[in-house]
């Protein structure tokens, strides 16, 4: 008889998108206090880039359009494979989101979070 390795309430449950996702959840609920208007902005988690040129992103961002609202995505599989540790990615996805963050305001990231790059 198989059933789960652990109870859905430990981290160990979630998947490796779960915990991604939650990381990224975590990095705009913090810039969320200080910036409010990111409340209108969808954020994204995507596997992967769509394949453009030679270079891999690790985010993207569109703005608003008449008919849809501005969106952010970070690409979980770049991010994962440039990092060795959960805390390695925290500090990864949260500077992905205030970059893509300050391309949508046209702000520089370190206005958007003066420990921009300090972590």
């Amino acid at each position: 008889m198989r059933g789960p390795v652990a109870p859905p309430q430990v981290p160990l449950a979630a998947s490796r998108a779960e915990s991604f996702r939650d990381l990224v959840r975590d990095s705009v609920e913090r810039l969320e206090r200080r910036w409010p208007e990111l409340a209108e902005v969808d954020f994204l988690v995507l596997e992967v880039p769509r394949a453009v040129d030679d270079s891999v992103p690790l985010g993207g961002s569109v703005p608003a359009g008449k008919d849809s609202p501005a969106r952010i995505m970070v690409y979980r599989r770049p991010v994962e494979i440039r990092t060795k540790s959960r805390d390695e990615r925290a500090l990864l996805v949260h500077e992905v989101v205030v970059e893509q963050v300050a391309e949508l305001l046209g702000l520089s990231p370190e206005s958007v979070d003066p420990r921009y790059g300090q972590d």
